[in-house]
């Protein structure tokens, strides 16, 4: 596994830990539809909320959040309207949680709810 890879799936796992402790219900990692992924499914009571992760060993080229193209962002909901087409909810939401491990026992954590639509 390449160091881009191994990175993003640490940061994938440390976000799913900090939103369980929020409260959010998990219900998947790495959602696929064709060629679209979620990284992250969670509901909290009827509010799917769907979750985009960017991890970084540093902030030396911007923070993680700020590297989320308009491309990804269709992406992510297309596959989010897939995710929901046979599911019964109240709302949704797109939340990114960014990710800097300058030091690896303690992340640094950034949590955008509503962050697009």
């Amino acid at each position: 596994m390449n160091d881009k890879k191994s990175l993003g799936i640490k940061g994938e796992n440390i976000a799913k830990e900090y939103l369980l402790t929020l409260g959010y219900e998990w219900i998947a990692s790495n959602w696929t539809t064709g060629h679209k992924e979620i990284d992250l499914i969670f509901r909290q009571d009827d509010i799917y909320i769907f979750v985009e992760v960017k991890t970084r060993k540093n902030n030396k080229m911007g923070m993680p959040e700020e590297s989320i193209s308009a491309k990804k962002i269709e992406s992510v909901t297309e596959a989010a309207r897939v995710f929901l087409y046979d599911k019964s909810y109240k709302d949704i939401r797109f939340d990114v949680v960014g990710i800097i491990l300058t030091t690896p026992l303690k992340p640094e954590i950034f949590h955008i709810k509503d962050a697009f639509y």
